[in-house]
């Protein structure tokens, strides 16, 4: 057996690392004409495989010739004009990876340039990244066709132009995907399937359509109703934010169909009563004598935006209970109360996947970003 080794060692001793330039120069030989090395290395050439017929070999110091040449990132014209000198085949597989880059470039930074303000009235920064000639492409390469293979799209090819405007659509409209931070690959791929999958825009049929303007429609009528009856009085209203009824009505749904038997809601005021009201069904003349000074309480009483409640709702899984948790005003310590709620319910039930009860906590940026109870509540989750 070590006779075996070591005569495998001698035979391939020629391809060691110190050896690789004199044998790519004997391979642009043999390129050029076979005889014009020993029959060894001839032999061994002739193993290696082959390209399929009609496709040219290009030896290895021309494209070091080239890509040295090159000028550096951000030299757009010139780069172009480098690039259309090369061979064919090679130039367009340089454009596909500046294409693939400049895919790349939009899911880490399209959202920086997405179109957030209806009025248009924010600034937006210009995002280098996003423009053509920072890849090395230019508007003259609109109607060359490209893989799209790296986009999960249904079509596998299309123009430049095409691309750009798929892009653009999907990452720069009115929605804003920052997603591309996360280190798990499955769960980045995942976002990317349902974001790219659809081209960015959400294929409803036309009767969930309705249900979505239903929802919001009661969202925004006790709003005005709110606002028109008792005009001053605080209420942290849901005005701007009415999707969020319909978000949570999904999530529970969907909760629901995939087998969660309870959901448990911690949110701040802004929307509060909206939500106790058309999401979880609390009965609005009671939201009504609190208004009013007329409520009783059993207990010592709040203002009507600390209240909590529960509710049975119907999914297509079966009735799911759903609890909102009492908050006071400070904001976000609710979050630890209803994780600790949220795992002494999973016990009871004997579930250690955590599939049976769900967690939904909703708060503003600000206390997001500013509450140290939020990053404790990460570390003890």
């Amino acid at each position: 057996m070590q006779e075996g080794i070591r005569n495998s060692l001698l035979e391939t001793s020629l391809l060691s690392g110190g050896n690789l330039d004199y044998a790519e120069r004997l391979y642009e030989s043999w390129m050029a004409d076979p005889a014009s090395v020993s029959e060894e290395w001839r032999r061994l050439f002739d193993s290696l495989p082959q390209l399929p017929e009609g496709v040219a070999e290009v030896a290895h110091s021309r494209l070091v010739e080239k890509f040295r040449g090159l000028p550096q990132r951000g030299q757009a014209t010139t780069a172009a004009a480098e690039t259309s000198r090369l061979p064919g085949s090679l130039a367009h597989e340089q454009k596909q990876v500046n294409v693939v880059q400049l895919i790349s470039s939009y899911r880490v930074r399209g959202h920086q340039q997405a179109r957030l303000d209806p009025l248009d009235l924010m600034h937006r920064e210009e995002v280098p990244d996003l423009k053509l000639d920072f890849h090395r492409l230019s508007t003259a390469d609109y109607d060359t066709v490209f893989s799209t293979r790296p986009l999960r799209t249904p079509q596998k090819a299309a123009r430049l132009a095409d691309i750009v405007s798929i892009l653009e659509d999907i990452y720069c409209g009115s929605i804003g995907y920052e997603f591309m931070a996360i280190v798990n690959l499955e769960e980045k791929r995942w976002i990317q399937k349902r974001i790219e999958g659809g081209g960015g825009r959400p294929n409803f049929s036309d009767e969930t359509r309705l249900h979505i303007l239903e929802r919001l429609s009661a969202a925004e009528g006790l709003e005005k109703h709110l606002d028109s009856k008792y005009p001053g009085t605080k209420r942290f209203g849901l005005e701007g934010g009415e999707s969020l009824i319909h978000a949570l009505d999904d999530i529970i749904q969907r909760a629901g169909e995939a087998g969660a038997k309870e959901i448990v809601i911690a949110m701040a005021h802004r929307g509060r009563l909206n939500v106790l009201v058309n999401t979880l069904g609390k009965n609005p003349s009671i939201l009504f004598d609190e208004f009013e000074g007329r409520a009783r309480y059993n207990s010592s009483g709040d203002v009507k935006y600390h209240q909590g409640f529960s509710s049975n709702i119907m999914t297509p899984g079966g009735e799911v209970h759903c609890s909102m948790a009492f908050n006071p005003s400070h904001l976000e310590i609710v979050a630890p109360v209803v994780i600790g709620s949220v795992r002494a319910r999973q016990d009871r039930r004997k579930d250690p996947q955590g599939e049976t009860v769900l967690p939904i906590i909703i708060h503003g940026d600000a206390a997001f970003a500013g509450q140290g109870v939020v990053m404790e509540s990460f570390q003890m989750s």
